[in-house]
């Protein structure tokens, strides 16, 4: 599952647009020095999401939309299209 795939599922589990709960998550103080246990914990409770999906959030909240290179484009199983997250909503990327 890509990087993007997981923040899709996200949204489609939570009915919220990645940048909507990186909106959220500030909202309640986790920024790029919050540890990823307060996070997951959070978007367990209030949200359901399982560790993966929680991860891919941790990310984002801590580290922006910004990832690796070593995936994009690669055609594995974890390949990208892009090195930025689309968050505004699977709907409307450009690169699905």
């Amino acid at each position: 599952m890509s990087f993007q795939a997981y923040l899709d599922a996200v949204e489609t589990k939570t009915g919220l647009t990645p940048r909507r709960l990186l909106e959220i998550a500030h909202e309640k103080g986790f920024d790029e020095t919050t540890k990823a246990t307060p996070i997951v914990a959070w978007l367990a409770e209030d949200y359901g999401l399982g560790r993966g999906h929680a991860m891919a959030m941790v990310h984002v909240i801590t580290k922006g939309p910004q990832i690796s290179d070593k995936h994009v484009g690669s055609g594995g199983t974890h390949s990208d299209p892009t090195n930025e997250l689309w968050l505004d909503g699977k709907a409307s990327n450009p690169n699905a």
